[in-house]
């Protein structure tokens, strides 16, 4: 089947209202736009379902069942076991304050926790914050060459002290996909586990916790066309043994709910199942028939041509221009890279680029993104940090052309062009 030819554009941008007004959105890494069906399952449950769960009337057993229904949708989205695994939270970097936190009685001191220097600081500052106990935070190091976390280097920074080893999916600046089912495979054959930042993966790729043997995976639902929310995905035996951080008659069984202090938001929950049915709907227009987590996976596979073309678009343009620094790879080498691209100009502030694009009404984004220590390991702070364009299936290749032409009219055509056609 010829995905490419079978994605409707035109309806998947009727789907995102926000996309109506005139604005060209490349900062989707910081935010997507959010699908129309999702606001629609938010004001369904607060007008027709708003009270709380737990009663034995109809309406509150209508608002237990929107609840469950979120769960459900998430368990598809990422193909969990049971809906059980899903922990809802407000944001991703709660949800990993939260891990570390239940995680505290099953530590010592002397134990130790791998986190990445290319992570986002929400999955290295919780982990840091137990070296009060005596863990030990070791970093494992980002090839400043390559961009890759390199599993040789990884190997020798554990121990059998090793407890937890945290990384990105994806990096929120790199934009390229870490092999998360080999690190997974490594981090358990040495008697350890692994929390998985998806931040910048799960809008992207279809996610399979399970393939992937992952024990916590964690991301956010605004950026992957939802509202302001998040989840995190835990094996469930896990999960038993976290600490409770709800009342204290929340016991270690009562799960997911020990770990929702304040009880999930009801509506927040509900709209996923506006983003799984948006999915499932773009997997049936692609051609797919069956269950749920097929139609999830056509609509993924149908969203990963479209965005492959977005991203050698955009780095074909970039790659041109010798002023140019790409931060990450420079190729989409088997689409192994998401569209989420950071860049600098030689002799150029990076915050002045992106207020000049402002009058082009294409919205971009400079900095170091939160992920600090990134930054400053390759670099950025001379320029202000990086340019960030970020894309997601709805945006188009006009779009990526009118960006283009916005930045040799801010910038200047004078740059050379290799003869190479590399940085």
């Amino acid at each position: 089947m010829d995905t490419q030819r079978q994605f409707d554009i035109d309806f998947v941008r009727s789907q995102f209202p926000g996309l109506q007004h005139g604005w060209t959105f490349f900062d989707n890494a910081g935010g997507s736009q959010i699908l129309k069906r999702a606001v629609e399952r938010m004001t369904t449950f607060l007008y027709d379902k708003n009270v709380q769960i737990g009663g034995s009337y109809d309406v509150s057993q209508q608002a237990a069942k929107a609840l469950m229904d979120g769960r459900n949708a998430a368990m598809h989205l990422v193909n969990a076991s049971r809906p059980e695994e899903i922990v809802f939270g407000s944001s991703t970097t709660v949800l990993l304050q939260n891990l570390a936190r239940a995680m505290r009685s099953q530590l010592s001191a002397g134990d130790e926790i791998i986190v990445t220097i290319s992570d986002h600081e929400s999955n290295i500052g919780p982990w840091e914050g137990l070296r009060d106990m005596g863990v030990v935070v070791r970093f494992w190091p980002l090839d400043a060459t390559t961009f890759e976390l390199d599993l040789a280097d990884l190997e020798p920074l554990m121990s059998e002290r090793t407890k937890l080893v945290c990384v990105t999916h994806v990096s929120n600046v790199l934009g390229t996909v870490n092999p998360i089912a080999e690190i997974a495979a490594m981090v358990h054959a040495r008697g350890a586990r692994i929390c998985v930042d998806a931040v910048a993966y799960a809008p992207h790729r279809a996610v399979d916790v399970t393939a992937m043997d992952v024990d916590y995976y964690v991301f956010s639902f605004y950026k992957t066309y939802g509202p302001h929310y998040a989840m995190m995905y835990g094996k469930y035996d896990h999960l038993l043994e976290l600490d409770p951080l709800y009342h204290f008659f929340y016991g270690r069984d009562k799960v997911p709910g020990k770990l929702e202090p304040g009880n999930a938001n009801y509506e927040l929950a509900y709209s996923v199942t506006g983003i799984v049915d948006y999915l499932c709907e773009l997997g049936a227009r692609s051609g797919a028939t069956g269950p749920t987590r097929a139609l999830i996976l056509a609509a993924f596979a149908a969203i990963t041509v479209q965005e492959n073309a977005l991203t050698d678009r955009l780095l074909s343009y970039l790659r041109s221009r010798n002023d140019c620094r790409v931060i990450g790879q420079t190729t989409n080498r088997d689409g192994g890279r998401i569209p989420t691209i950071s860049f600098v100009f030689e002799g150029h502030n990076s915050e002045d680029i992106c207020k000049a694009m402002d009058d082009y009404k294409i919205a971009i984004r400079f900095g170091d993104f939160h992920a600090r220590r990134l930054g400053d390991h390759v670099g950025l702070p001379q320029y202000n940090g990086a340019v960030r364009v970020s894309m997601v299936h709805y945006n188009t290749t006009e779009e990526v052309d009118r960006l283009v032409a916005a930045l040799d009219a801010i910038l200047g055509r004078d740059a050379p062009i290799s003869s190479k056609g590399t940085i």
